[in-house]
């Protein structure tokens, strides 16, 4: 596939993502909206085109990239959503961006084993989605809001711009500040700087508890392409990743309300 097709893809993906995200929180709330952004909608079909280009091998080496900078997107998760209760977006925005190219690039420049990677990916989600949990306390938990057409539309041509910024500039930098730079979490980035404004803090925390919760899903994608790569086909091992991806936030969701309900 075409360099320039790959993109015209990941732009597709993108605009997709963040329409899709934008109509479920329209219907069923924001946290639904969320959850949704933060399953690897992008990322898995991306992961999926690349390992037919340039193997099952370049494949698990691009997963284990991704995963090396998941705390860094947790986190900037979890300071967005802290700093949605005390401030407008654009100092939101610039203090969680702050914090993941900080914490990104410290990863970056640690060239830790497989495993490590690994831990930090499945920590950082355990720990992101327990302070969620601890920002959403006596927050009302916001249910289907309406969402006008405009804004959608705006939502996605942000977006896209958003996305073709950061894909370009990659193109121009190092490599490792190029693969921190494609870890960005666009629809994280913009479906909240949308939700604060005009939903209120309690929307935009519940979005990114949502988004946390996704990101459950978005570990399990990479971690069981890193065990099955490339001892199983390419498109057997994405398969069942993606399976993994769908399965594993509502089995963590219900083993957690089990054990809420028998300390209750």
């Amino acid at each position: 596939m075409t360099e320039t097709g790959l993109l015209g893809i990941k732009l597709a993906l993108i605009a997709a993502t963040v329409l899709a995200a934008s109509l479920v929180a329209g219907r069923w709330g924001h946290a639904a909206g969320g959850w949704l952004a933060g399953l690897p909608m992008i990322g898995g079909p991306i992961v999926g085109l690349l390992m037919m280009d340039v193997g099952a091998e370049r494949g698990r080496e691009t997963c284990l990239a991704t995963l090396r900078c998941h705390p860094a997107l947790v986190a900037y998760l979890v300071t967005y959503a802290w700093a949605a209760r005390r401030w407008r977006w654009p100092a939101c925005l610039g203090l969680a961006l702050a914090v993941f190219f900080v914490l990104g690039g410290a990863l970056v420049a640690i060239d830790g084993p497989a495993w490590s990677v690994v831990l930090l990916s499945v920590l950082a989600v355990a720990a992101g989605t327990r302070a969620l949990t601890g920002l959403s306390a006596g927050l009302a938990t916001p249910g289907r809001v309406e969402l006008p057409r405009a804004e959608l539309w705006a939502r996605v041509g942000v977006a896209v711009f958003m996305a073709a910024v950061v894909i370009g500039g990659s193109a121009r930098l190092p490599v490792a500040l190029a693969g921190l730079l494609l870890a960005v979490p666009i629809s994280g980035l913009i479906l909240p700087c949308f939700t604060l404004p005009r939903h209120g803090a309690a929307a935009t925390v519940a979005l990114l508890r949502g988004f946390t919760v996704g990101q459950i899903g978005f570990s399990a994608f990479f971690v069981t392409m890193l065990a099955l790569l490339p001892q199983v086909p390419g498109a057997l091992a994405w398969t069942a990743s993606m399976l993994a991806a769908a399965a594993t936030p509502v089995a963590v969701q219900r083993l957690r309300a089990a054990a809420a309900a028998r300390a209750a």
